[in-house]
């Protein structure tokens, strides 16, 4: 047992988006709260995953714009990448943020902040090297890391994940890149941008999970920069050099490159905190929990990536929130229900919200309504010179919004207010009852709620009525 004892009302363990969260509100409303955190202040989102990669992104766009403006009438000549200093805005970026998250702040809040790793002792007790916490709820707020497949070969090459590429002093030349989710794709685009050879490898098809509509509009991007797209590739070995060796429908093939990205995916960090000698459930998800997010420990609450229930960072806030109303006001909550979006941030950017429409047809049938709407026609995106994309709409045959894809310029923004529709409950008259700023591509998600109605506006049937009423006045 560690030497320090302390009595806690609540114990976290992880200093990511939930974990601080957790931690600042518990602190906030008067509790004695003890957090632990074996590495960086911030977690993975601030130092390894969303800051860093949308800094680096935002430079390869600065490149991508700057040699392709001839459509708008703009010719830039000698655009140079200065990698160097790429990558100090990344860490610009990364050191602006950082205050918000740091240990001085939430001491400053009450909290007491332990930079240690954590493990269960028992069911209501966590210890670290120097300390022993006894509390009455405890939080697991471990987020995940990068996952490794066990490619023969792999555990002798030097290789990037997301948790090291920001460390790189010097473009690669060649980028091999494993994996074609969101972080293959985006950091494959990026580095393409920048001036690196980039081949995307994936066993399955690129951006596999989304619309295949959409994901195709990304897809037909990545192939005009000049990325190497290899779906449907499986990883055989690796080799020295560093050498994939895949195979396809047409046999195997070497790729060797000067760097190798491994981007398959990411699991929960769960493995060293003794989760069996706490009576915590698990599985290949994360911590096993109900609706509340608590686990097969009454005591014990798991949040954000370790909860198993989508790594994002915007849903550890969220995770966070319910966890507060009900370990500590004991108020019921659903982390089942939540609507929460997601976004790939390619150029364009691909986001979602709900159900897709394969997903929506197996759960309701032939009573599934779907709208689309491109960009192409979009005032704004015309303007811009960037028709790129499309808005989906997905219905039940009554109305009711099951899911939202967009694809385009800024496609992220603009799911924000389907995420609402969807969390809300609000109907389809009431997104075509708002008034949308013009020229906005904004507009978007009006036309598309406008557009369900058009059968019927337009129908036979009103236009009896309006004949009838033209009579009668």
């Amino acid at each position: 047992m560690s030497g320090k004892a302390i009595k806690a009302d609540l114990a976290v363990i992880g200093a990511g988006s939930g974990g601080l969260s957790v931690a600042a509100g518990a602190a906030q409303l008067g509790l004695k709260v003890v957090l632990f955190e074996k590495g960086e202040m911030g977690g993975d989102c601030l130092n390894y995953g969303c800051v860093p990669s949308k800094a680096l992104i935002a430079a390869a766009s600065a490149a991508h714009e700057a040699q392709h403006g001839a459509a708008l009438g703009i010719a830039a000549e000698g655009v140079t990448v200065d990698f160097a200093k790429v990558m100090a805005h990344v860490h610009g970026a990364i050191a602006a943020i950082a205050p918000h998250d740091s240990q001085a702040r939430f001491e400053g809040l009450g909290v007491t902040v332990i930079r240690e790793a954590a493990r269960f002792v028992d069911p209501r007790t966590v210890a670290s090297a120097s300390t022993t916490v006894r509390a009455r709820k405890i939080v697991i707020a471990t987020g995940s890391r990068a996952a490794v497949p066990p490619i023969p070969g792999l555990e002798s090459v030097p290789y990037l994940t997301n948790e090291s590429v920001f460390e790189l002093t010097e473009l690669p030349p060649q980028l091999i890149v494993l994996g074609g989710g969101p972080i293959g794709v985006e950091l494959g685009q990026a580095f393409r941008r920048l001036g690196s050879e980039v081949v995307i490898v994936e066993a399955d098809k690129i951006l596999g999970r989304e619309d295949p509509a959409a994901a195709q509009v990304v897809v037909d991007q990545l192939l005009a920069d000049g990325v190497e797209l290899m779906a449907g590739t499986k990883a055989v070995r690796v080799e020295a050099g560093p050498t994939l060796v895949v195979e396809d429908a047409t046999g195997e093939r070497r790729i060797t490159g000067s760097h190798l990205l491994v981007a398959v995916g990411r699991k929960p960090a769960l493995d060293e905190l003794d989760l069996p000698v706490g009576g915590i459930e698990r599985d290949r998800n994360g911590v096993v929990t109900d609706k509340s997010l608590r686990s097969s420990n009454r005591r014990v609450y798991a949040v954000g990536d370790a909860a198993g229930r989508g790594q994002f960072t915007h849903l550890a806030g969220a995770h966070a929130s319910l966890l507060v109303r009900r370990a500590i006001f004991g108020l019921p909550v659903n982390a089942d229900a939540l609507a929460t979006p997601r976004v790939t941030y390619a150029d364009p950017e691909l986001a979602a919200v709900g159900l897709s429409e394969a997903q929506a047809r197996q759960r309701h049938g032939d009573g599934v309504r779907v709208e689309i709407f491109p960009f192409s026609g979009n005032d704004r995106a015309i303007a811009e010179g960037d028709t790129r994309g499309l808005g989906k709409l997905v219905t039940t045959a009554k109305g009711k919004v099951l899911g939202v894809t967009l694809v385009g310029r800024h496609a992220g923004d603009h799911i924000a207010l389907w995420a609402l529709v969807l969390s809300a409950g609000l109907k389809l008259s009431q997104v075509t009852g708002m008034i949308a700023p013009y020229p906005t591509r904004g507009e978007i998600s009006k036309r598309l709620a406008g557009q369900w109605y058009t059968p019927a506006l337009f129908s036979p049937r009103t236009r009896a009525v309006v004949s009838l009423l033209k009579r009668l006045a």
